[in-house]
């Protein structure tokens, strides 16, 4: 899942590390394994991508998954995005004026931009944007941004001009790629239900072709794009739900990129073809990943239970074991090194005799010698979700389990394919507890995942978190412009969090894509590889598939 933000691949070469000094840069370190590339650019070939999952909706605003965001991401722009050294610089927006007080941003709309089905884009596709987003009625989990706005206005075709009701720290980046709608396909019709969640029309250097449910996503090029036509023709999503066989389709030839399990990354591609045809890269993830608790379910109401599991857990032993060390301990919601990583909260290291002392001063004691705590005469036994398709976290809860038994709890683990596991169970609320990643992004605001608010149908805190001094640090962090300011907000926060163990924070991992050596132009940044996707290109001579309009 994500909150609004891109996950990108990167290059370097031979394992070097990209020219980094500060502790934040630190985060941004990639490795490149793969040969130099002096092929002139040339308009062609397909490149064919792998997924898990399948998407769920393809209008922005609907949809909280990865995959979906990811074939959104090349369908549609925003007024701005993050370049390769995560700053924000214009996308729909050819530059824009800040009022001297913050609350007003006058955004100068590019001109000449014109949707897929040829029909130009305005300011007046922003506010139709603006209007679905806050309508009550459209299911969106990110209308709390917007919000904040008091007034909006379309001053001309091309300008479009919002003020805040307070300062609003991420406003300019919020304006990123959910909001811009085609409102001459739009007006007058129920978002929710709309035929564009699966045949989407955007402004994106790609335009929709094909969504075979299950199967797989077809984009085209989109030969008039603002910033130029891409180089590759075609981009083909195909959904597998193994990664062992999305390896076996990338080692003859099925696919053109997957991202690496550790075992992969480590053992399986330093060999014969794969070696030969292929380069890999490797940079520490903006997410984590996490065992989260259905609060609202009587065993983890008590928060010396969920201290219990996290000293119960062998972290360590899970990045070891499962990452091959391909990872990083997770100790909150953010990226170590970034500077709103707080890194003396409360940690819960590998103490079995703790959580089995914490568990008895909760109530649960081992009454009938069975091996499995009790209280009141019901055992301590949960279920946790994950999705299908994703060895890691299955490896993770079996771990995990073996763990919770050797203190006395039991726990049954049930994969899910990924369109059930949201639609079934997260947005139901229908789990106990959950084993999930959250990507991230650069900005420190995550309101719509820990604030008491957010708890609603498609909106992000499935958890039912809630905590009255969170939810005003939250604030407080969002209404305040000084970054100090924010950043004590923030360490504060991870303090609460790290107190109140909502989640069990196991890791941040590696992204480790992996693509098949045609592919040039691609250079390593901060952010990672796909900020330049439109530079890609494949050399005329090495060019394999054609793609049909």
């Amino acid at each position: 899942m994500t909150k609004l933000f891109k996950a990108f691949f990167v290059p370097l070469v031979f394992l070097a590390l990209l020219s980094c000094t500060s502790e934040s840069e630190k985060t941004s370190q990639v490795t490149y394994e793969g040969s130099v590339e002096p092929e002139p650019p040339a308009f062609g070939d397909v490149l064919i991508d792998s997924s898990i999952g399948d998407a769920s909706n393809l209008i922005p605003m609907l949809s909280s998954d990865s995959a979906s965001h990811g074939i959104a991401g090349l369908i549609f722009n925003g007024l701005v995005k993050y370049d390769k050294n995560l700053k924000l610089v214009g996308d729909l927006a050819d530059s824009w004026d800040i009022s001297e007080d913050g609350l007003t941003i006058t955004f100068h709309l590019r001109k000449g931009v014109q949707w897929h089905d040829g029909v130009e884009f305005t300011a007046h596709d922003v506010m139709f944007g603006y209007k679905t987003i806050i309508d009550p009625n459209t299911r969106t989990a990110y209308s709390g941004d917007f919000l904040e706005v008091s007034k909006a206005r379309v001053l001309d075709k091309y300008t479009f001009r919002v003020s805040y009701h307070r300062p609003f720290a991420p406003a300019l980046g919020t304006w990123g790629n959910l909001v811009i709608l085609p409102e001459h396909l739009l007006k007058g019709k129920d978002i929710n239900t709309s035929a564009l969640s699966r045949h989407p029309v955007g402004t994106g250097p790609y335009r929709f072709k094909e969504w075979n449910t299950g199967e797989k996503i077809e984009l085209i090029s989109n030969h008039d794009y603002f910033e130029g036509r891409p180089y590759i023709d075609g981009y083909v999503w195909r959904i597998i739900p193994d990664l062992a066989t999305t390896f076996l389709e990338l080692k003859t030839g099925g696919i053109d990129r997957m991202g690496l399990t550790p075992l992969q990354y480590k053992r399986q591609t330093d060999r014969g073809k794969i070696k030969k045809n292929f380069n890999k890269y490797k940079y520490l993830a903006f997410g984590y990943t996490y065992l989260g608790y259905n609060l609202t379910n009587s065993k983890f109401r008590d928060k010396r239970v969920r201290h219990a599991i996290s000293y119960a857990i062998d972290k360590q032993e899970i990045i070891d074991g499962v990452l091959l060390g391909l990872g990083k301990l997770a100790t909150g919601p953010y990226k170590p090194g970034t500077w709103q990583y707080n890194p003396n909260v409360r940690r819960y290291g590998y103490e079995p005799d703790k959580a089995k002392n914490l568990l008895g001063e909760a109530g649960w004691k081992d009454t009938d010698d069975d091996g499995i705590l009790d209280r009141g005469g019901i055992p301590f036994e949960f279920s946790v979700i994950t999705n299908h398709g994703n060895a890691q976290r299955a490896q993770c809860a079996e771990i995990i389990q073996r763990r919770l038994k050797a203190v006395g709890i039991k726990m049954e683990i049930r994969t899910i394919e990924w369109a059930a596991f949201i639609n079934d169970f997260l947005d139901k609320r229908n789990f106990e507890a959950v084993i999930l990643g959250w990507s991230s992004g650069p900005d420190p605001d995550i309101y719509d995942i820990w604030h008491s608010s957010k708890t609603g149908l498609k909106e992000l805190n499935f958890i039912s978190y809630g905590n009255e001094e969170v939810d005003e640090l939250l604030l407080k962090g969002r209404h305040t412009f000084d970054q100090e300011a924010r950043k004590r907000y923030y360490f504060k926060l991870q303090e609460i969090l790290a107190e109140d163990q909502p989640y069990t924070f196991l890791y941040v991992p590696y992204a480790m894509p992996i693509i098949h050596n045609r592919f040039k132009g691609i250079k390593p940044a901060p952010i990672g590889i796909d900020y330049n996707f439109i530079e890609w290109y494949v050399p005329e001579a090495e060019q394999r598939y054609k793609m049909q309009p």
